[in-house]
């Protein structure tokens, strides 16, 4: 039993990266699925494949290089974890897209997104991520 998928999730993709690998298995879940969507409308990873299983389903991620073989993705770090939710409200939110490089991404009432998307829409949420 897995306590907390998103930052296996992460791990994964850490992993993967600095062994250099094309792709990466995932167990599927809503919350993952939409943490690569993000990751990949901001050209963080290349594609995401959803593969059918007997159980939940296997999200397969391909991984993005530069022209170096350098992965583009520097560091992934959990921010809210199951024993401390971090959580900032809109005007926290506001603050960190002008002192933060990379983006964060947040789960808010009206779904999982970029910190740049909860500071346009004026709302806050539980910190998931950071990305860069």
């Amino acid at each position: 039993m897995m306590t907390d998928p998103i930052a296996d999730l992460l791990t994964r993709i850490r992993n993967a990266s600095k062994a250099k690998k094309n792709a990466v298995d995932i167990p599927a879940s809503g919350v993952k699925r939409e943490v690569i969507r993000i990751l990949k409308e901001n050209k963080l990873v290349n594609d995401l494949v959803e593969l059918p299983d007997n159980k939940q389903g296997i999200l397969r991620v391909y991984l993005r290089y530069n022209r170096q073989d350098e992965p583009v993705i520097k560091g992934l770090v959990r921010m809210s974890k199951p024993g401390l939710r971090q959580y900032m409200n809109a005007d926290d939110v506001k603050a960190t897209i002008h002192n933060m490089r990379g983006l964060m991404i947040v789960s808010t009432s009206q779904g999982v997104m970029t910190n740049f998307d909860a500071a346009q829409k004026g709302i806050g949420g539980e910190m998931i991520c950071r990305c860069w």
